[in-house]
């Protein structure tokens, strides 16, 4: 009985120490959401307007035979890129992503079509490295705080890969997979293909919006050259701000949910501590009484 009891106390307090590191968590992942959800909103009117004006650009310049805004006759090779997380401790955050991935995957494969893979976070490098399957780029140690500068060279490898022919190795479809934060309860994994360039995806919008009216200086067509790098930009950029707020929301509910499974544990092993010490006592007293019975005979 002392044993058992002993074993109790030494859980609860095992608990106890796992609900302050998972507490403390918390806290930090509050904090950071705020700050990591603030760059994500500024980055939204950016990319609305980067978005309207190629738009517009593309819509003026409709009989450009440009070679990120012409759709293949035949796609044969598509590459996808993955935005995960560095670090775990979030929930399912790198998990719905690595899913979506899967079966957009497996949809291109029925297509016909050659999957490549460019991978954004070490838990997306180590579910490829883990199951042996090969990958052409990997970015890692910045999903937490995002620089402009990843996205840079994202989008000029992404570029130069979909510019070279496909005999040579090039692809001709461009599709990225992140999670979408909604709110801080709903973070979603969204597809988007990037290129050929669909500019109809953009930032979500106000219902109220007015669309400005263009005047391209010196033509549409030079305008659209001049677009097109940085509309790819601010596009992986928006994604990995996006992500970057939704691994925080993700990681404040997984270390909420964890403090309060610590906080049960600790009720459930008090309570049967509580049992064990109560039946040890009321087996202490009755090894009293029976020892007196005896005395007393």
């Amino acid at each position: 009985m002392g044993a058992q009891l002993r074993e109790y106390r030494a859980r609860i307090r095992s608990a106890q120490t796992m609900q302050k590191v998972t507490s403390a968590m918390e806290l930090i992942a509050t904090t950071r959401i705020t700050k990591a959800r603030a760059r994500m909103e500024a980055s939204n009117p950016y990319a609305r307007a980067v978005t309207q004006a190629v738009s517009a650009a593309a819509t003026h310049s409709s009989n450009i035979d440009h070679s990120l805004l012409t759709e293949p006759e035949q796609i044969r090779r598509a590459a996808i890129v993955v935005f995960t997380s560095d670090r775990g401790l979030n929930g399912a955050f790198s998990q719905n992503v690595l899913k979506e991935t899967e079966e957009l995957a497996t949809l291109l494969r029925g297509q016909g079509k050659e999957v490549v893979y460019y991978l954004v976070g070490r838990k997306a490098v180590g579910y490829f490295t883990f199951r042996e399957r090969s990958y052409d780029a990997e970015w890692t140690g910045t999903t937490e705080q995002p620089v402009f500068a990843t996205a840079k060279e994202i989008g000029a490898a992404l570029v130069e890969r979909f510019t070279t022919p496909f005999e040579e190795g090039g692809v001709e479809e461009i599709h990225v997979i992140y999670n979408r934060f909604k709110n801080l309860v709903v973070q979603e994994a969204s597809t988007l293909r990037l290129l050929p360039l669909e500019v109809v995806e953009g930032v979500e919008e106000p219902d109220d919006e007015l669309f400005p009216l263009y005047d391209f200086e010196p033509d549409a067509e030079a305008v659209l050259n001049a677009l097109l790098p940085v509309y790819i930009e601010s596009r992986l950029f928006n994604a990995m701000l996006h992500s970057a707020a939704s691994e925080q929301a993700a990681r404040q509910r997984a270390m909420k949910a964890a403090s309060d499974n610590a906080q049960e544990l600790v009720n459930d092993y008090t309570r049967l501590a509580n049992n064990a010490r109560q039946a040890e006592i009321t087996q202490q007293i009755s090894e009293i009484v029976s020892g007196a019975d005896a005395l007393a005979s």
